[in-house]
């Protein structure tokens, strides 16, 4: 949350208000396969939220500014429709 959402304040808020109340609606579940197949479903919004999102500040009217994070940024790699050959 902290990483993903990093200087947004409203959306830090809102997910820490979404993810202690998940936690406080499971609090009393006693079963280890629930519990197992809660930490499951949180691990993969976790990954998908730190591949997925990247984030925008509007500075002028049509215009954002896109601040991914450092693990989003891969290298430019020119597309080709022909492979290439291993040597």
């Amino acid at each position: 949350r902290r990483d993903v959402f990093r200087d947004d304040d409203r959306a830090l808020t809102a997910a820490r208000l979404k993810i202690n109340e998940e936690f406080k609606k499971h609090k009393n579940e006693t079963s280890e396969e629930n519990i197992k197949e809660m930490l499951k479903m949180a691990r993969a919004v976790e990954t998908i939220l730190r591949e997925n999102v990247i984030q925008g500040e509007h500075v002028e009217e049509n215009k954002v500014l896109l601040r991914p994070r450092k693990s989003l940024l891969l290298d430019n790699v020119p597309y080709s429709d022909t492979p290439r050959n291993k040597t």
